[in-house]
C-alpha cells in the first residue's frame, strides 16, 4: 500500500513537473554549458572536457574544465529509445575541475602517463599553455597550474609528445623573427605607431574578420617542465601551419614514437585563389620539412596509427572547390603509398581516430539529417564502412581498451553532451547508398549519455522534436524537408511558418543544435518552422551537391517552392497565408533571389546575403568560392553573374525586408547588405536594416545575440501573427 501510494505521489509531481513546462526563451539558451571535445584519460577512468559559460549581462564566453568518470554512463530506461533526451532522478556525475571564476582554461589534454594534464588559460591576461598535476583515482588537479609558456605572441592548441617531455603548440608570429624579442619588439612599435594605414602586396589581405597584419601561424615545442625553457619555432617561414580553420581536428599530430610531426599547410603562392593544403611531415630534433601529398585539392588533418605504420587524413580530389568530397586517405609511411579508402563511401568524411589496434578508424559523416559514427576496417581490401551509432554526433574517441567509444552528441532538442557506446556488438554492414542495410537484423550499438550538465534548464522547457519529410523536388529526385512544431502545439489551429534556409550553401538542415539559428527558438512563440535541404544540401551525395554549381537560382528556388507546397498541402495545421522566409549566407542569398521572383511570402529576412554577384567578388576575400559556384570571374563570364544575380530583379521587389549584416563581413562585404537597404528604400519596399558595427559573418557576442533574435522576431510578428 505504502508503495503505491508513493507510486502515485511521484507520478503526480512528474505530471506536475512537465505541467510546469513553459516555452524555449532566448534567456534559456544563455544558461546552456557550451560542451567542447571530449578527452578520455589513458587509464580509460576519466572523461574531461571544457563547458562555456554566458553571462548575458556581462556578455561574455567563459570555458571552464568539468570531468566525468567513464563508468557513470547514465543507462536509459527499459523501452526508451537511443538518441531521445532522457531525464535521470538522481542526476549526473560531472563536477567541476576548476572553478566557475576567473578567465577560463580551455583545451584540456592529458600527459601519456595520465598523472598531468595541460590546458589553455588566460589568467595572467594572454592565452599561455598551462600544466597540472592530476589524481587518476580521485579524478581531481592537485597542486598549482604551472605556466610552461610566456610567449608574448600567445599560446593555444597544446598537445603532448608521446614520452611526455614536450609540447607542441601554435602561435601567430612575424616570419623573419627568429625569436620571442624580435616579435614583441615589432608588436610595440605597431601598436605605438599613430600610423594605421596599410600596404597590400598580395590578395588575402582581410580574411573573415581580420586583416592580414603580416604574422603566420607557426608550430612551436616547449619544454613540458614548468617555465617551459626556450621555445623553438617547428615551421618557420611565410605561411600558415597550421592554415585558418572555423574547428574542427587538429591539422597536426606527433608520430607515435615521438621522432616527426605532421601538419597541414597551404604553400600556394595566390592563397585567395587556392584550397591546395597538403600534408607535411617534419623531424622533431632538426631537418626540412617533406611534402608528402600531390593532390591539388585540400589534404587536411594528418592522425597517425598507433603502430605508427600509416598517417590518416581527408583529401578532397578538386582543386578550388571547398565543397568536393572529403576521402578518407592512407598514407603507407615506409613506401609512400596512398590510398583512397572510401572510393565509393559518397558522404563526407568529417572527425576521426584510430582503434587502439590500428586496424579500424572510426568515423563521423553525414547523412540526411544526422552524423553517424562508422567504422573502416583498413585490414580488408575494400571494406565498407560499418555504421556503429545514429543520430548526430562528434569527436569519436575509442578506450585504450578498444571496448567503448566516447564522443558528443547533439540533437535540435539539445546541445552538445558527452555519450558512449560499447564497440564490442554486431555491426550493421552498409550498402550503397548509407542507411540501406545489408542485414536485416543488424544491431546498432546504444549510445548512453555520460553527462548532462543542460538538463537543468532543458527539464523545464517544452520543445518539439524535429519531423522529417520527403518530397519530389527539382530534376525529379527527392528532396528532404524537416518540420518543427510549436510548443503546446494543437493540430485542429491553424500556425504562422517561419520558412528557414540554410547557408553554405553547401549545408544542411539536421537534427542537430545551433546557438546561432536554432529552429526550437524560433518555434516557441507560436510558429510552425519548416527547412528544406535543397540540391546544394551535404548529406545527400556529391551529385546532389555539385547540382548547385552555377545554378544557384535554379534548383534550389525550385526544391525551396515545391518543399513549401507540399508542406502546405499535406500539413492542414500550417497557415500559407501567414508565412515569412528567413536565411543567412547562401539563405540571405535565397531571400534575395526570393524577393525578385516569388510575393507567396508575407515577409523575408536577409541576413548576410549576396545581392550583387558582381560588386560580392570584388570585396571578398575566399575568390575561389566565387570562380567555382559561377564559373569564372565577372570578366570572363559575366553572363553567368548577371543570370544569378538578385539586384537584376529589383523591379520585381515587393515584399518586406529586414536587412542584417556584420561590417567585420569580409566574406560577404557589408556593402551588400547597404545596397540591397538602399534599394528597398528607394522603391519604397517596407525595409528595416539592422547594422552591427562589431560581428562578422556571425553574431557572435551575446547581447548582440539578444537583439538578433528580438529584431527578428519582432520582424515576423510584424507581418505575420493576426491583428
Amino acid at each position: 500500500m505504502l508503495r503505491r501510494l508513493f507510486f502515485l505521489l511521484l507520478c503526480s509531481s512528474l505530471l506536475g513537473f512537465a505541467q510546469t513546462k513553459h516555452p524555449f526563451t532566448f534567456e534559456d539558451m544563455m544558461q546552456l554549458k557550451r560542451i567542447g571535445e571530449p578527452v578520455v584519460s589513458p587509464d580509460d577512468k576519466w572523461v574531461a572536457f571544457s563547458a562555456v559559460d554566458v553571462d548575458l549581462e556581462k556578455n561574455t564566453k567563459t570555458p571552464h574544465l568539468w570531468i566525468v568518470p567513464l563508468a557513470s554512463g547514465i543507462v536509459p530506461p527499459a523501452g526508451a529509445e537511443s538518441g531521445h533526451r532522457i531525464y535521470s532522478l538522481t542526476g549526473p556525475q560531472s563536477r567541476r575541475l576548476t572553478p566557475a571564476t576567473g578567465s577560463g582554461e580551455d583545451r584540456i589534454r592529458f600527459a601519456p602517463d595520465g598523472k598531468r594534464v595541460l590546458f589553455e588559460s588566460s589568467k595572467d591576461g594572454s592565452s599561455q599553455i598551462y600544466v597540472q598535476d592530476f589524481d587518476t583515482s580521485s579524478g581531481t588537479l592537485t597542486g598549482d597550474p604551472r605556466k610552461v609558456t610566456n610567449i608574448s605572441t600567445e599560446a593555444s592548441g597544446g598537445t603532448w609528445s608521446p614520452d611526455g617531455k614536450l609540447i607542441l603548440f601554435v602561435s601567430s608570429v612575424w616570419p623573419d623573427c627568429t625569436d620571442d624579442a624580435c616579435n614583441k619588439a615589432k608588436d610595440d612599435e605597431k601598436a605605438k605607431s599613430k600610423v594605421k594605414a596599410k600596404i597590400f602586396t598580395q590578395l588575402m589581405f582581410r580574411h573573415w574578420t581580420s586583416y592580414f597584419d603580416g604574422k603566420y601561424n607557426h608550430l612551436f615545442l616547449v619544454s613540458a617542465e614548468e617555465g617551459g625553457g626556450g621555445v623553438r619555432d617547428l615551421t618557420p617561414g611565410a605561411h600558415d601551419v597550421p592554415p585558418f580553420s572555423l574547428g574542427g581536428q587538429d591539422q597536426y599530430s606527433f608520430s607515435p614514437d615521438g621522432k616527426e610531426v605532421a601538419y597541414t599547410s597551404n604553400i600556394d603562392e595566390v592563397q585567395a585563389t587556392s584550397t591546395n593544403s597538403d600534408i607535411f611531415i617534419v623531424p622533431v630534433k632538426a631537418g626540412e620539412p617533406k611534402k608528402i601529398t600531390t593532390n591539388p585539392g585540400s589534404d587536411s588533418t594528418p592522425l597517425y596509427s598507433p603502430d605508427g605504420k600509416y598517417i590518416a587524413y581527408r583529401s578532397q580530389l578538386r582543386g578550388g572547390y571547398e565543397s568536393d568530397r572529403f576521402r578518407l586517405m592512407l598514407y603507407e609511411r615506409a613506401t609512400g603509398k596512398i590510398t583512397d579508402m572510401t572510393p565509393n563511401f559518397d558522404r563526407w568524411v568529417d572527425s576521426m581516430a584510430w582503434s587502439p589496434d590500428s586496424k579500424t578508424i572510426y568515423f563521423t559523416a553525414e547523412n540526411e539529417g544526422e552524423a553517424p559514427i562508422y567504422a573502416l576496417n583498413i585490414t580488408q581490401p575494400n571494406s565498407w564502412p560499418m555504421e556503429l551509432v545514429s543520430g548526430f554526433n562528434d569527436s569519436p574517441t575509442p578506450t585504450a581498451d578498444g571496448k567503448t567509444l566516447v564522443f558528443d552528441r547533439m540533437s535540435v532538442e539539445f546541445p552538445n553532451e558527452v555519450y558512449s557506446a560499447p564497440l564490442q556488438f554486431p555491426q550493421c554492414r552498409m550498402a550503397v547508398p548509407p542507411n540501406s542495410y545489408s542485414v536485416g537484423d543488424c544491431l546498432l550499438s546504444k549510445a548512453e549519455p555520460l553527462t548532462k550538465l543542460n538538463d537543468p534548464v532543458l527539464s523545464q522547457i517544452q520543445m518539439q522534436p524535429l519531423e522529417p519529410y520527403w518530397f519530389t523536388g527539382a530534376l525529379k529526385e527527392k528532396v528532404q524537408g524537416f518540420i518543427v512544431k510549436p510548443p503546446n502545439f494543437d493540430p485542429s489551429k491553424r500556425y504562422p511558418v517561419k520558412y528557414l534556409i540554410h547557408g553554405g550553401p553547401q549545408g544542411a538542415w539536421g537534427d542537430d543544435w545551433s546557438y546561432r539559428w536554432n529552429p526550437e527558438l524560433f518555434a516557441a512563440k507560436g510558429y510552425v518552422v519548416v527547412m528544406v535541404n535543397f540540391h546544394g544540401s551535404t548529406g545527400y551525395g556529391q551529385k546532389f551537391i555539385d547540382a548547385i554549381n552555377g545554378n544557384w537560382g535554379g534548383p534550389p528556388y525550385d526544391d525551396l517552392m515545391l518543399g513549401l507546397d507540399y508542406a502546405e498541402k499535406n500539413y492542414s495545421y500550417i497557415d500559407k497565408d501567414r508565412e515569412c522566409a528567413l536565411g543567412a549566407s547562401y539563405g540571405g542569398y535565397a531571400i534575395n533571389w526570393i524577393e525578385g521572383h516569388t510575393t507567396r511570402f508575407k515577409c523575408l529576412v536577409s541576413h548576410d546575403g549576396m545581392f550583387n554577384t558582381q560588386s560580392a567578388y570584388g570585396t571578398t576575400e575566399e575568390l575561389w568560392f566565387n570562380e567555382w559556384e559561377f564559373k569564372g570571374t565577372p570578366w570572363t563570364n559575366r553572363e553567368l553573374y548577371n543570370k544569378w544575380s538578385p539586384h537584376m530583379f529589383a523591379t520585381s521587389f515587393r515584399t518586406p525586408l529586414l536587412v542584417v549584416h556584420g561590417q567585420l563581413d569580409y566574406r560577404l562585404d557589408v556593402s551588400e547588405g547597404f545596397q540591397l537597404f538602399t534599394t528597398l528604400q528607394r522603391l519604397k519596399v517596407p525595409s528595416k536594416m539592422l547594422y552591427f558595427p562589431d560581428e562578422g559573418h556571425w553574431v557572435l557576442k551575446p547581447q548582440n545575440s539578444r537583439l538578433w533574435w528580438r529584431t527578428v522576431d519582432d520582424w515576423v510578428d510584424e507581418w505575420t501573427k493576426e491583428k
